[in-house]
């Protein structure tokens, strides 16, 4: 087997358990398994811990829960609480309502290089087939099923996805997808991982791709590999995007490289 780096899970979470525990499933069934796995766990219920503490008992390796009081939508403040508490080298960004495919994470550890970060896509459950897998505990999703969409993003194909690797939205240097990225733990910390200026839903995954390229970093896109599939559920208020963007414009304007409210006051 190739040597691969430490790797860790980060997996996003609030208040949806039942897309949770499909989720983790999908991670116990991968053909590499990660280091461990972190849920970042901004702000659930106790049904949410319950489930955790259930499946604990029987994952194939550490599975940790950090936590914080719900004061609304805080997706950096957990994020950085979570890579804190992160022991692998390379750290894969997932969230809770995603299914991996199974060579999910050998993909992305296939993929990495040092000096570049890393944004997939995804492909999207259609809500009814999304209740189905949630009702049965069902993972075994594929391209075949009937209820998904953006089929393209479900493909396996090696020597294209290393072809994509720089060329995938050129037209767009900042864009990423939050539910689908890695990146080297040290790079994180160089950045001061996440703003927690940012609150509320929208953009602080692209704020902090950009304080990586004006780093230094690349960024890359795995296409045809790194597949997920996306439950579709309702959005989260989105009051707060109009700030986060000024945010994110004065990152790329100023060339911003550490945040001042970040990873920092965890370590």
């Amino acid at each position: 087997m190739k040597n691969y780096p430490t790797s860790t899970i980060i997996v996003s979470t609030y208040n949806w358990p039942e897309a949770l525990a499909i989720c983790l499933k999908s991670i116990a069934n991968q053909v590499v398994l990660p280091n461990e796995v972190i849920v970042a766990d901004d702000g659930s219920k106790q049904d949410t811990t319950d489930l955790i503490n259930r499946v604990r008992r029987t994952f194939p390796c550490p599975l940790i829960h950090v936590w914080h009081e719900d004061t609304g939508f805080r997706l950096a403040a957990i994020r950085n609480k979570a890579i804190a508490k992160a022991s692998g080298d390379y750290i894969i960004q997932i969230d809770g309502d995603i299914v991996l495919e199974r060579h999910f994470v050998k993909d992305h550890l296939s993929f990495c290089r040092k000096d570049c970060f890393v944004s997939g896509s995804r492909v999207r459950v259609e809500k009814e087939l999304g209740a189905k897998m949630l009702t049965e505990k069902k993972i075994d999703v594929s391209l075949f099923s009937g209820g998904i969409s953006n089929h393209f993003n479900g493909l396996r194909i090696k020597f294209l996805r290393n072809h994509y690797r720089f060329r995938y939205r050129m037209d767009d240097p900042y864009y990423v997808k939050g539910c689908n990225m890695a990146f080297w733990r040290e790079d994180l910390y160089a950045v001061n991982g996440y703003n927690e200026d940012m609150t509320g839903w929208g953009r602080e995954d692209s704020e902090v791709a950009v304080r990586l390229i004006n780093l230094g970093k690349k960024r890359q896109f795995i296409k045809f590999g790194g597949v997920e599939y996306h439950i579709e559920h309702s959005f989260s208020s989105r009051d707060k995007e109009p700030v986060n963007i000024a945010i994110l414009e004065e990152a790329i304007a100023q060339k911003i490289i550490y945040c001042k409210n970040g990873l920092s006051k965890y370590l």
